[in-house]
């Protein structure tokens, strides 16, 4: 998949990583999944992806706390990563940004929202 920009779609549901990659299965990514945040880590770290698309609420390892671990890495300081959750209340949103991500989608969501989220970052 030369050329294509590879994202990386993190969430404890099947479904919602179901829908995600149909959202997302016309746009130039390449998309790689993972099921928890410890297997997030490991793709992260592994992949490079030019762009993640991450659930909070995970058990074990939560969003906030993988975001925190793949800025403390250098590979991954820089990676664009948007927290998709349900919490959007102001210190959820606050608590997002002080972990380290670039942008913050409540669900519901609308599938342009993430296209063009993820294309302010990665291009489209």
């Amino acid at each position: 998949m030369e050329g294509h920009k590879k994202i990386l779609l993190v969430d404890d549901s099947p479904t919602v990583l179901l829908m995600e990659r149909i959202l997302l299965q016309d746009g130039p990514y390449e998309i790689i999944t993972a099921a928890s945040g410890e297997e997030a880590l490991t793709l992260a770290l592994s992949e490079q992806p030019h762009a993640i698309v991450m659930d909070v609420v995970m058990p074990g390892m939560n969003g906030y706390e993988v975001c925190r671990r793949l800025r403390d890495q250098e590979s991954t300081r820089t990676t664009p990563i948007i927290l998709v959750t349900t919490r959007s209340s102001l210190e959820s949103l606050e608590r997002g940004y002080a972990s380290g991500c670039n942008d913050y989608i409540v669900k519901p969501f609308e599938a342009m929202e993430l296209r063009m989220k993820i294309a302010s970052f990665v291009g489209s």
